[in-house]
């Protein structure tokens, strides 16, 4: 690795913020590696294909995939000319295609701003901070936020079973913070009217049941009008910058899909190995909501 930054700063000229950031993307790539047991001299175009394919799965614009792409190609490059490898995996792999409309990423400034302009003197407002920080915290699809059992929740160990597409059931890290927030709301919830068979249902709306989609889309739309945000956005938001900011803070890329839910045919056996432990320290780690907790509560 230190041939190869060589490499960069001298024959390629590169800046240092530049190298870096090539670097950084490089490390995304031998995580996946790691996990998938693969020697970086082994690699073929395939595997390379189902890491890119891992990428689009958790949601990461195409203009990212394209800079991560390219560095990967630089990398391989390097290898074939100091004599590492007699061909490129890379060389036949397709760039992503920049048109592809993907959902707005919020920053973890405006997930901040928006949580933060929630009301908690009105009767909804500990649940809708609830709802946002769980959203965020775990990354669940708005169908799994709106269905969430209280028989789902396992906060001594911290996580929470979700049921997703297809029935399929997963256990997903929850965070203090969000653990804090949802604790919270109960006091609320448990002074609430609830209609008989939806007394299991965490999130409840004024007319004692399970609250809705369309609710969730309101709330959001109201909170962000608020603060005056210009971005066009839904519950599926704060799911895909879930994604962007794990991976930008260094999560492992496979985590990041078991967490999500996802079960492309190219991710879908590792799942059956991972370790929950290591799945539930990879969210608490790398989670800007979960740093900036552990940073108030030193």
């Amino acid at each position: 690795m230190v041939r190869y930054k060589q490499y960069l700063k001298l024959e390629k000229s590169l800046s240092g913020n530049t190298i870096d950031a090539y670097l950084t993307d490089l490390d995304k790539l031998l995580a996946y590696l790691t996990l998938e047991n693969i020697h970086i001299l082994d690699v073929t175009q395939d595997d390379l294909e189902q890491f890119l394919a891992g990428l689009r799965d958790i949601g990461i614009h195409p203009r990212s995939q394209a800079r991560i792409l390219s560095g990967i190609r630089s990398f391989y490059r390097f290898l074939i000319i100091d004599d590492y490898l007699q061909a490129d995996p890379t060389e036949l792999l397709e760039s992503p295609q920049i048109g592809f409309k993907l959902p707005e990423v919020l920053t973890v400034e405006e997930i901040d701003q928006l949580i933060g302009s929630i009301d908690r003197g009105t009767k909804e407002g500990q649940r809708n901070r609830a709802i946002l920080e769980t959203l965020y915290s775990c990354g669940l699809r708005v169908s799994e936020l709106c269905n969430l059992k209280l028989s789902d929740l396992y906060f001594d160990e911290g996580f929470i079973k979700v049921e997703g597409k297809g029935s399929k059931q997963r256990l997903v890290p929850v965070s203090p913070r969000a653990i804090k927030e949802i604790n919270l709301y109960f006091i609320d919830r448990n002074q609430m009217k609830i209609k008989p068979g939806f007394e299991d249902f965490v999130f409840i709306s004024a007319f004692g049941k399970n609250i809705s989609r369309i609710m969730v889309f309101h709330i959001i739309k109201v909170l962000a009008d608020s603060i005056g945000l210009k971005k066009t956005i839904s519950p599926h938001t704060f799911r895909h910058s879930f994604a962007t900011h794990l991976l930008e803070g260094g999560a492992n890329l496979r985590a990041i899909q078991c967490m999500l839910g996802h079960e492309s045919i190219a991710t879908t056996e590792i799942y059956t190995h991972i370790d929950r432990n290591m799945l539930r320290s990879e969210i608490i780690e790398h989670h800007p909501r979960n740093i900036k907790f552990r940073q108030e509560h030193k």
